[in-house]
């Protein structure tokens, strides 16, 4: 007989935000996995509890993950936690959670505490649609194409962002979104130094050279919204088709010459895309 996975939320900080249901179940499974010993020990011991822990991580070797997988099919109960918060919110614990369901072992999730949902709430940005991207890419070419990529995202945006790598965050993010575009920096959410500041990312960049970022933080950015057009030369459509045919006499690919049009008069892609498509033979523009 199978047994089961919990997957267990915990606190984000505040260690009083966990729930009896976290705790009844932490105490009553075989073992927990997790994603470092040395961080969920302190979290056991603050609540008296005394179990077996498995490290489980985004480099843990699939042989790890098959042990885990053994464990559960011989009939044990696992709960899954991550160092804090909700697993698999950038966390590991994907590829265990989708093996579990595709083997047909019972899964279950105990809600708890998620940063970036509570940053969100706190942020005065739009809750009504996100988006979530987590952790940037390290790679500084990479990460500057991801936010190319949402430049013109009208959702609401969550990032996560460490300290020593705010400062670029945020000036990529200016580069990009352009200075004034408002953003919500959420600090310590449900620590002792919580705070919000709700600025612009040239504003938060002044105040960031100024004051040594400390602790973690949420960046939550407000979404691309198109500004009311003035019916000047620069927004007629009979102009934007004129750019568009420049460009591609120049020697532009359609898709080269609507970025650049779009760049250039600061609107959407997709909003100069359908205006191409209303020149003959544009379609057929490679």
């Amino acid at each position: 007989m199978s047994g089961k996975l919990f997957i267990v939320g915990t606190p984000i900080g505040n260690l009083d935000d966990i729930s009896k249901r976290a705790l009844d179940t932490l105490n009553m499974v075989d073992f927990i996995a997790c994603e470092d010993t040395r961080v969920t020990i302190k979290l056991l011991n603050h609540f008296g509890i005394k179990k077996r822990l498995v490290s489980y991580h985004e480099f843990s070797p699939k042989e790890k993950e098959d042990k885990i997988v053994e464990e559960l099919k011989n009939g044990k109960k696992i709960a899954l936690v991550s160092d804090a918060g909700m697993p698999l919110i950038s966390d590991p614990g994907y590829e265990l959670v989708r093996r579990c369901i595709k083997e047909g072992i019972e899964v279950t999730v105990i809600p708890g505490p998620c940063a970036f949902v509570c940053a969100l709430v706190i942020s005065g940005q739009n809750t009504q649609n996100f988006v979530f991207e987590g952790f940037l890419p390290k790679n500084k070419r990479s990460k500057k194409e991801k936010l190319e990529s949402l430049k013109f995202e009208k959702r609401t945006m969550i990032f996560y962002e460490a300290p020593h790598k705010l400062l670029d965050t945020l000036s990529q993010m200016a580069a990009v979104f352009g200075e004034d575009r408002e953003i919500s920096i959420v600090k310590e959410i449900t620590k002792v130094h919580e705070s919000v500041m709700i600025t612009t990312l040239r504003e938060a960049i002044d105040f960031f050279e100024k004051t040594s970022p400390k602790g973690e933080y949420v960046l939550v950015v407000r979404g691309f919204e198109e500004k009311a057009k003035e019916k000047d030369e620069n927004f007629d459509v009979e102009s934007i088709k004129k750019r568009l045919k420049e460009k591609i006499a120049q020697g532009f690919t359609k898709k080269e010459a609507v970025k650049t049009v779009a760049e250039e008069l600061k609107v959407a892609k997709n909003m100069i895309y359908k205006i191409a498509l209303e020149i003959e033979d544009f379609s057929k523009k490679e």
